[in-house]
């Protein structure tokens, strides 16, 4: 793949008009999206299938002067992996609906890392979280395992906090732009993360969160690692929501009991109830994961239309 049709890859992901469906459609018609640029709003609706309304959008953000020359400057300040590169994790390239384009600061080679595990929970944590959190990701750490987490507040915080204590490698997947920090309190433990870790967004770094992104962004997360720990989670929440990416990823999902009385282990003896793997100490992660490595289990290649590209 030639840089010129990298740079193409990148401008078409920040357009307007498409989605990523549209564009894995554009990708594999014109391969090197050279046709695409030279097209008329009409030519695309009828070459790629879609509304002239999306196709008259696309063709202006595509010829925009000023959208071309804000991802020349944003590529020289930041990484971005694209689905087409060598580096872009096989992991995540494997799930159902993958990100196109990835905005990473900090150490990228973070991205092929292994093993690693996503740690999420409560935004509202209990007392006994950030015990819990320590408890189990300390031994882990020690043997050099890779965190991810959502840098959210809460759990995300704790497991990013521990990992930085003890000096180990974490990922921070973004619900926006880097420019626009969701929370604004966890700046300081985002500037942290950029220097000792990685941060990641599909967003470009000028967009500011959404609600429907952090959904969105939880199918990272758990694309990321072998399987998912649940520290706490209560019975409706958007922990639960990236619970149900990993298993549809087909990653293992690991759950930490607590008290019967405290809403936010709701979510975990839920989860426990319908076969997720209990959790009460590092060992039980660490004996999965060995059945992982040993039998491949679980360690997807991808067979995505773009791995034909590189």
């Amino acid at each position: 793949m030639t840089n010129e049709i990298r740079f193409r890859f990148i401008h078409l992901s920040r357009c307007r008009g498409v989605t990523r469906r549209s564009i894995q459609r554009i990708i594999k018609l014109d391969r090197s999206l050279l046709q695409l640029y030279q097209m008329t709003p009409s030519q695309i609706s009828h070459t790629f299938s879609l509304p002239l309304k999306n196709a008259t959008t696309l063709y202006q953000d595509l010829h925009n002067q000023a959208r071309l020359k804000q991802l020349q400057l944003e590529m020289k300040n930041h990484h971005i992996i694209t689905i087409l590169d060598k580096r872009f994790p096989s992991m995540l390239k494997a799930i159902h609906d993958p990100p196109l384009v990835l905005y990473g600061k900090g150490n990228v080679d973070l991205l092929n890392d292994a093993p690693s595990l996503s740690v999420i929970g409560s935004r509202d944590p209990s007392r006994e979280a950030k015990r819990k959190t320590a408890f189990i990701i300390e031994p882990l750490l020690h043997k050099n395992w890779l965190i991810v987490s959502g840098l959210a507040r809460g759990v995300d915080q704790y497991a990013h906090e521990k990992t930085l204590i003890l000096n180990g490698k974490t990922i921070a997947v973004l619900g926006g732009g880097f420019e626009h920090l969701y929370p604004k309190e966890n700046q300081s433990l985002y500037q942290e993360i950029v220097h000792k870790g990685l941060v990641l967004s599909e967003y470009t770094p000028t967009t500011p969160p959404a609600k429907h992104h952090f959904p969105e962004r939880n199918r990272i997360i758990s694309g990321l690692s072998f399987g998912t720990l649940v520290i706490e989670a209560k019975k409706r929440s958007g922990t639960m929501i990236t619970v149900d990416q990993a298993l549809e990823q087909g990653r293992e999902v690991f759950a930490v009991p607590g008290s019967i009385f405290t809403e936010q282990t709701e979510g975990c003896h839920q989860l426990i109830r319908d076969g997720a793997q209990m959790v009460t100490n590092a060992k039980d992660i660490l004996e999965e994961w060995q059945v992982h490595a040993m039998g491949g289990k679980g360690l997807l290649t991808s067979t995505h239309v773009y791995e034909k590209s590189n």
